[in-house]
């Protein structure tokens, strides 16, 4: 199944990352992309905590494409199994 766009949990700033989810259909697919690669994807512009929203949501679209990707291709980590992008998942 075709994953689709979930919610925005939250920025964690200890870890580093950003926590979304995907849907695949009902199921609710657990996800996180390290805050280096979202700057990294803005050019290497650092971001304040305060505004890992607004960046993960202009970034939106080129995340849950990757997020995509891996899930078809089964690359799921973690307990619960979810996915994780890092930098060099956009590299291309």
């Amino acid at each position: 199944m075709t994953l689709t766009s979930g919610r925005y949990i939250g920025h964690e700033y200890d870890r580093m990352i950003v926590l979304f989810s995907m849907q695949d259909g009902a199921k609710e697919v657990p996800c996180a992309i390290s805050t280096s690669a979202m700057d990294a994807l803005e050019g290497g512009q650092q971001i304040r905590s305060e505004q890992r929203e607004a960046q993960f949501i202009r970034l939106r679209d080129r995340i849950e494409a990757c997020a995509a990707g891996k899930y078809r291709a089964t690359e799921l980590e973690g307990n619960p199994r979810g996915i994780v992008l890092r930098g060099i998942d956009f590299r291309t």
